[in-house]
């Protein structure tokens, strides 16, 4: 860290950093607060969607025992032939969004197949939807809770360090400013007692 001159410049300059300081602060701290809201609901969303999805694994294996059934071929009915994203700009943070899914299905015959493999699709279709959407669930909330740390950061930079700093570096010119006042008012005293002194030995020899 650089030491800070004791002079009325610095002084000046410090005074400056410190209002920039004061004013970024509050702007910071709300920034932060509306991140950490953010992130906690993309917590819950996140947490929801685990839970759509367990949900239909759990209806999968409670209403289609069948599938363990080696006759019936029920692989690749269901493809995801495209995922379209975007992107949500929250509180200055570019996180992503799913804005469409496109999911193919794979033809079979009525007659080929059973009659519960209609409501298998279904749930297939279901299920790679959440998938997805939990993929970019889980980005969003990384990102917001990286942005909520870096937000925090510099927040506690302010806070913690370079205003606490400023302000010493501010007093400790001032100090030093009124010691040096203290000392010339002093020394002109000084001088001026010395000057009639000697103005005064001056006069009682013209006089003798």
């Amino acid at each position: 860290m650089a030491k800070v001159a004791l002079n009325k410049s610095s002084l000046n300059k410090e005074k400056r950093s410190l209002k920039t300081y004061n004013r970024y602060l509050p702007a910071l701290e709300l920034k932060r607060q509306q991140l950490m809201m953010e992130r906690k609901k993309a917590e819950e969303a996140l947490a929801q969607t685990r839970e759509e999805l367990a949900d239909v694994e759990r209806l999968v294996h409670q209403q289609l025992p069948m599938l363990a059934r080696q006759d019936v071929q029920v692989e690749n009915l269901v493809r995801v032939t495209g995922v379209r994203l975007t992107e949500e700009n929250i509180v200055g943070t570019a996180v992503p969004l799913v804005e469409h899914i496109e999911i193919a299905l794979t033809p079979y015959s009525d007659l080929a197949k059973p009659h519960w493999v209609d409501y298998l699709v279904e749930l297939l279709q279901q299920m790679v939807r959440l998938q997805i959407e939990l993929q970019v669930r889980q980005l969003r909330h990384k990102e917001l809770d990286k942005a909520t740390r870096t937000t925090s950061q510099r927040v506690n930079l302010f806070s913690k360090v370079l205003i606490p700093r400023t302000r010493k570096n501010i007093q400790k010119i001032q100090v030093y400013m009124s010691d040096q006042d203290r000392a010339s008012v002093m020394n002109a005293k000084l001088s001026k007692g010395k000057v009639l002194a000697q103005e005064a030995k001056g006069g009682h020899s013209q006089a003798s």
